[in-house]
Order: structure tokens, then sequence, then C-alpha cells
């Protein structure tokens, strides 16, 4: 049938449907759980312009996702607001047959400025970084000193351009588990839905310790104590947050929680790091270079049949194998690289 998704499927029965690629491995913050300061310094050397993708490239492999069945897009980076030429990227993604949702995930510094011409290009969604309403927290968190409010004017800036505006927080105990219920009051009152994250070992740089994880259930048990929730259903396959509803409202509070509730089964989404390479997981150890490929000459026949052979091999459960043990002793790409 025309228009019709192709269907093909990993190792595990799960189907391709959401491409995540990184723009940049660069971010003017330096936050703890993913660019820690004291390793991402001012010598760090990060990626040449000639390393990264091109916007033709990515487009090229979006359209290559896009034939292949993904529906979803979502820019990230490093902080993708930093890459030259973003607008255009956007507008170049709406226009591919099949990409029905284009979202980007940011700390929302640059929003001010960009977020109408997103809107204008394409983009329907925002993903915003916040850990914390208390500027000292918040500043610890980030590793470079920016309070609270060039964050909340991004995100007044976007909801201003008519964008959808998600709020993530990703909780460390000792760190920023204060914020819980006063980032839960706020964004309700705001009527923008909140997703707490579990604070992951994604990556090798962050030292994590299952110690430092704010499990779902605990901050489920915080925010209940100042207003009742209800759960949701899944909006659809492969969705990574457990949704639920302030009781009396249309306002949603979410959970992520790939430690202590994996949700493997449904993964349905592939990674193409700042430099190119594909990965078949946020916790992968290694990838397979598009950016090689497209280099070398390859067509778009080439590359798609690439993707294809690569995802039906796939077997990737991390989440559902991770032990302490491998959690602090396997090598995995940095966060940085790979996006959220």
């Amino acid at each position: 049938m025309s228009g019709a998704k192709p269907i093909f499927v990993d190792r595990w029965n799960r189907p391709l449907r959401d491409l995540r690629i990184s723009v940049t491995d660069q971010c003017n913050f330096r936050c703890v759980y993913c660019m820690p300061a004291e390793i991402f310094g001012p010598n760090f050397r990060f990626l040449r312009e000639d390393e990264l993708l091109t916007i033709d490239e990515m487009v090229l492999i979006a359209e290559c996702f896009a034939e292949l069945g993904a529906e979803k897009v979502r820019i990230t980076g490093g902080e993708p607001l930093l890459r030259k030429e973003l607008p255009l990227f956007v507008e170049r993604l709406a226009a591919i047959e099949g990409i029905r949702d284009i979202a980007l995930t940011t700390n929302g510094v640059h929003l001010v400025k960009m977020a109408a011409r997103l809107k204008e290009a394409g983009l329907q969604r925002v993903n915003v970084s916040l850990d914390a309403l208390e500027d000292e927290v918040f500043k610890k968190m980030n590793g470079v000193g920016v309070g609270v409010q060039p964050v909340l004017k991004g995100i007044a800036a976007a909801k201003a351009a008519g964008l959808s505006v998600k709020v993530n927080m990703v909780v460390k105990k000792g760190w920023n588990d204060s914020q819980i219920i006063p980032m839960a009051k706020y964004f309700k009152e705001q009527d923008i839905p909140l997703r707490f994250i579990e604070f992951m070992d994604v990556g090798t740089s962050n030292g994590w310790d299952v110690a430092q994880v704010v499990t779902k259930k605990e901050i489920y048990k915080q925010i209940q104590t100042f207003h009742p929730l209800e759960p949701l259903e899944q909006a659809y396959f492969g969705e990574v947050a457990s949704r639920y509803r302030y009781v009396g409202t249309n306002t949603e509070v979410g959970f992520i929680a790939s430690v202590t509730e994996s949700f493997c089964a449904s993964c349905t989404r592939a990674r193409v790091s700042a430099d190119g390479t594909l990965y078949t997981c946020l916790f992968a150890s290694e990838g397979v270079s598009l950016k090689h490929l497209l280099r070398q000459g390859a067509d778009k026949a080439a590359v798609k049949q690439f993707v294809m052979d690569v995802w039906m091999k796939r077997t990737d459960r991390y989440s559902e194998e991770r032990t302490e043990q491998t959690a602090k002793t396997r090598k995995k790409i940095e966060m940085s690289y790979i996006g959220g």
C-alpha cells in the first residue's frame, strides 16, 4: 500500500520508529550528570567542524530513517542551540515525508533568541532541562554558575512562540533532591509537564553510583504529599515516561525510570552521535560510522541497507541487564556525544 511504513524489527521484535540525532558535542553548561567540569575543562578537545556531520549529511540520514519507518526526530547535543544553521536543519527535516514529529532537547538559555525562528522552521516541541528552582542548587548542578532565570525566560519564549514545552529534571541524591516538591509545584501552576529522570550511568565520566539514585517510587511518594496523582495510559508504543495527571487537572507529571523500571522491551530509538556514529542504545559501548560511509560516497540505498542490517541485528537491553559492577566498569559513549 502506498505510503505504508516498512515493517522490520530487531532481534527482540522492536521496530525502528525514532531517530535521535546529536548536532554538536559542545555545551555551555557542565552538568554534573553529563559533562562534569573536572573532566570537560578548558583544555578539553571538542570535535572540529569538519568532524561533525554537515547539514546535508544529517538530512540524508533522516531521509533514510524516515523511509525505514522512523516517524519522530529529536535533535540533541551537547547543546543543540549552539549548532550553526540549526533553523535550516529543522526546516529541511520538516520537509521530509513521513516525519510527523520534530522535537529538541535543550538547556533553554538560547531559546529567547531562537524559539520563534525554530517554530517557524517547523519545530514542534522542546524539552528543557532544568534541575532546580533555587539558584544556588541550580548553579551547582550546571557547573558554570548560571542562575535559573535565563532558563525560565527561555521556557516562556518557547511557549510564546507556540512550541509545546516539557521540562526535564535529573534528580541526584544529595545534590538537588530538595527541589522535587518546589519544581513540581511551580510547573503544576504553570501547566507545564514535568519529567523526573532517575540519575543514570550514561557514559563513564559522571561518577554514577546507585546510592545517588532517587527512585521513581521515592519521588512519586513526595509528590503525593502535596497533590494526589492518577495514572495515564501509554500514549504510544515505546513511550519512555510513566505519565500521571494531578487529580482534578489536566496537568501532567512523568517519570523516566531507566534504573529501577527498565523500558528496554519497547525501545524503538536509534541514535546518531555528533561525529556521525550510529548507536542502537543510550548505554552503548560501540557504534558504526555513518559519516565514514557517506564520505566514502555511499548513496541513499546503501545507507538504508546499512541501517537496516544494523537494526535487525540489534539485541541491546542494557537497563534490564545492569548490575552495579557493569555500571561502573563497562565503557559507554558519553551523553555529550549521543544526546539523551
